[in-house]
């Protein structure tokens, strides 16, 4: 019995940048799988410009659950948007209640998911393992294909740098005094989650440290939103070396680009990592959360010169942001071993 054939195909995302990030070589798989199909894939707002222009699909379905789509009315009003494109498959790669809801009003005739979040609402249930962090999530996000019989084409993420985006950024280099052959080291010192922060006064003591031993230009990179702001603002206050800090004004296909310029990222456990990744930029990944489905194996960075830093503090359940200890996991962590790191990459 072959591979039962789909004319439209529905993909659902709708969680953070990484997490969308991580699904492309399950979009790629699709897509090999069904090279003739429709496929469109349904994300949200902040996350959409990481698949624009990828050559995998057809269309990019914006769902704004925090904004113009929060409400139940709105919601409803858009899965009937859906149910008019006559989708006969969604893949829903993170379970939640809107996701499963909105396909099953969209009157998707199958709908794979995992048994969570509703789970009576899908056609297909996959038991979710996800928390026990055996495999990187690029990995389950392509085990999730093996019911309709598809095999990955590669594991490797995969983003479109936008040209214009790209000359913005050479422009705002050169602007800055930065040519474009020479080395930026980006720095990323925000994250979700403090539990996923390495301290902010220790990325500018390591910028400082980098701007003194090697030929590099320094870039400090943040989201625009107050979380972001606020950590570029801080590394800027404690450093005491000339750099180019970055928040505000720039679109995700501008920090897309910027972290292609880069000769290398330095980041904490977050999205631009692994944008990084997909860019083939090589990453020095500061983890803190031990617990196997937070932890480096399943969220770490996976380049071919990657590395990352991580120390287990006998932690057996992650508080997050009410740690006991301090974050002791990140703490431990100093600025001389992430130095090293770079060294071995610049090198």
């Amino acid at each position: 019995m072959g591979r039962p054939e789909y004319k439209k195909i529905l993909l659902v995302r709708i969680d953070r940048l990484g997490d969308v990030v991580l699904t492309t070589p399950a979009v790629k798989a699709i897509r090999s799988a069904y090279p003739n199909a429709y496929i469109a894939m349904m994300v949200k707002p902040d996350t959409a410009l990481a698949i624009k222009g990828n050559p995998h699909l057809n269309e990019v379905i914006v769902y704004d659950k925090d904004g113009k789509h929060k409400s139940i009315i709105a919601s409803i009003c858009f899965a009937m948007g859906l149910r008019k494109k006559r989708f006969d498959l969604a893949i829903i790669f993170d379970p939640s209640n809107r996701a499963h809801i909105i396909t099953y009003l969209a009157n998707i005739a199958r709908r794979i998911g995992y048994d969570e979040k509703p789970p009576f609402l899908l056609t297909d249930r996959i038991t979710g393992t996800k928390h026990e962090g055996k495999k990187h999530e690029v990995d389950y996000n392509l085990d999730m294909l093996k019911v309709l019989d598809i095999k990955p084409c590669d594991r490797e993420p995969y983003i479109v740098v936008d040209l214009e985006a790209a000359a913005f950024i050479d422009g705002l280099l050169m602007g800055h005094g930065i040519g474009k052959g020479e080395r930026i080291i980006t720095l990323h010192p925000g994250a979700s989650c403090p539990s996923k922060m390495w301290p902010v006064e220790r990325f500018a003591e390591l910028a400082d440290k980098l701007t003194e031993t090697y030929a590099v230009n320094i870039v400090v990179l943040g989201g625009d939103d107050p979380k972001g702001i606020f950590c570029v603002n801080t590394v800027r206050k404690f450093m005491t070396q000339k750099a180019l800090f970055l928040a505000e004004g720039l679109n995700l296909s501008h920090r897309i680009a910027l972290i292609k310029r880069s000769t290398l990222l330095i980041s904490n456990d977050s999205g631009p990592m692994h944008v990084a990744v997909a860019v083939k930029t090589p990453v020095v990944a500061i983890f803190g959360r031990k617990q196997p489905g937070l932890s480096p194996r399943r969220w770490g960075p996976i380049g071919p010169k990657d590395i990352v830093l991580h120390k287990d503090v006998g932690c057996i359940e992650c508080l997050a942001h009410d740690c006991k200890i301090k974050f002791k996991c990140l703490t431990e962590i100093k600025t001389t071993e992430v130095l090293g790191a770079v060294g071995k990459l610049l090198r």
